[in-house]
């Protein structure tokens, strides 16, 4: 733990001081990207990327910006930052000029993601016993975000994404997951194809979820290594996938609609997860 002083707080005075420009426009730096750096916004999601800091070493807090009147209230997380990391603190005219918006909670991040440098590395470091969500071709923020937090609380060892899913670290993405997205190991796996091989590869048994599934979810019995692969909405998963791996449907009412798929993969990961013994009473 580290204690922390008003000395060790750095004082912006002016919005543009290069020292927060990766704050600056946030909305439009977003839309264009980070690499693997991202924006945690909030308490909870800066505690959840300290957290990640000081266990999984998948993440790094590289700086912070505090809105003046925040400060007072989070000695206990301040503390926890590293010394060599530069928090600074603003005035509310500053940081909302700076940040673009006024909706920005008072506090916060830049962190950086150290991914696996593979996805074969990634499979290679899961438990024997392992739950997984693989997503194909989710691009709603929203939904990314709920199928983190979802896997989250289920208890799931991680998620996996093929090349056309959207951003788990999109800062909306992350607000949704309420910190999960920098909870729950991640990895991207180029085409559905070659992460539904990769999957198989490694012993998992791959069911997908879609309205038009050949079994019910609720006589389903998950083996040692599942792996639930949710497709985006409308669409669905593409069609010759759907062909040669098992499919699980969500028995519901006649005449409506399919899920959305963040409530779907919450529904199936609760199954699974509960006959797995990953849950509690």
């Amino acid at each position: 733990m580290h204690s922390e002083s008003p000395a060790r707080l750095i004082r912006i005075e002016d919005p543009l001081d290069p020292r927060i420009a990766e704050f600056t426009a946030m909305r439009d730096r977003d839309l264009a990207g980070r690499g693997d750096r991202f924006i945690a916004e909030g308490r909870v999601v800066l505690q959840a990327l300290m957290d990640a800091e000081a266990g999984s070493r998948r993440f790094v807090l590289e700086k912070a910006l505090i809105l003046e009147n925040r400060v007072d209230g989070l000695g206990d997380v301040l503390g926890r930052i590293d010394p060599a990391c530069p928090v600074y603190v603003a005035g509310r005219e500053v940081l909302d000029a700076a940040v673009g918006f006024a909706m920005h909670r008072g506090i916060l991040a830049v962190g950086r993601h150290l991914p696996a440098s593979s996805f074969e590395e990634f499979l290679s470091g899961l438990p024997e016993k392992a739950l997984l969500v693989a997503a194909c071709g989710i691009a709603n923020h929203d939904n990314i975000g709920g199928i983190f937090r979802n896997a989250g609380v289920f208890g799931a060892d991680g998620v996996v994404l093929d090349s056309s899913c959207c951003d788990p670290l999109y800062r909306k993405a992350i607000r949704v997951s309420v910190g999960a997205a920098l909870r729950v190991p991640f990895c991207r796996a180029g085409s559905i194809g070659e992460m539904v091989s990769a999957l198989s590869a490694h012993g998992f048994e791959v069911a997908g979820l879609s309205p038009r599934g050949t079994g019910a979810l609720s006589s389903f019995e998950p083996g040692r290594r599942l792996a639930l692969l949710a497709g985006t909405e409308g669409e669905g998963l593409p069609a010759d996938l759907v062909s040669r791996i098992r499919t699980l449907r969500i028995e519901q009412a006649p005449g409506m609609d399919s899920l959305n798929v963040a409530t779907a993969s919450g529904i199936a990961l609760w199954h699974a997860a509960t006959r797995m013994g990953r849950t509690s009473a």
